[in-house]
């Protein structure tokens, strides 16, 4: 049985994540969503918020493919965050080129304190290549529409938060 690891602020998740994610089924058995908490950084969902709006929006993905989904906090290294899970593969999203060069340079990084840990990258698909939690929070604190963007799940949260 395989299981993976997929790292990120999810703040808030995203149909581009949510696509890496149901991608995930094709290769691992067992996902494990971190959620990363930078304690110096500000977001717009607050821990709590992020995990529980992950379980909601992923119980459809876990049921449709079979994949088992845990979601799980984590606040150190993303690769000592896998390998704590029990994972021996992370799983990484890339938009476009400068995504590629810092992933690609950061996956090397992370094979040098775990060489057990093995990153594989998925190519976002056509429909979700645009989108960027940076670029809906923005939206979002504009007052646009993100509903391309994210669940309607999420999309109640943020405009809660944006409001708040």
């Amino acid at each position: 049985m395989k299981r993976g690891f997929y790292p990120g602020s999810f703040d808030p998740v995203t149909f581009g994540h949510l696509d890496v994610i149901a991608r995930s089924a094709r290769f691992v058995d067992e996902l494990v969503i971190g959620v990363g908490v930078h304690h110096g950084k500000k977001a717009l969902l607050d821990e709590g918020q992020r995990i529980g709006l992950l379980k909601e929006v992923c119980a459809p993905i876990s049921e449709a493919t079979g994949m088992s989904i845990q979601i799980e906090p984590f606040d150190n290294l993303a690769v000592e965050a896998a390998r704590r899970a029990g994972a021996g593969i992370m799983i990484r999203g890339l938009r476009d080129a400068s995504d590629f060069d810092y992933e690609v340079q950061m996956s090397q990084m992370n094979a040098a304190m775990a060489p057990d840990i093995e990153t594989v990258f998925l190519a976002a698909s056509p429909a979700t290549r645009m989108i960027a939690s940076s670029l809906v929070k923005q939206i979002a604190h504009m007052g646009g529409d993100i509903s391309a963007f994210v669940p309607k799940e999420a999309k109640v949260l943020i405009a809660a938060a944006v409001q708040g």
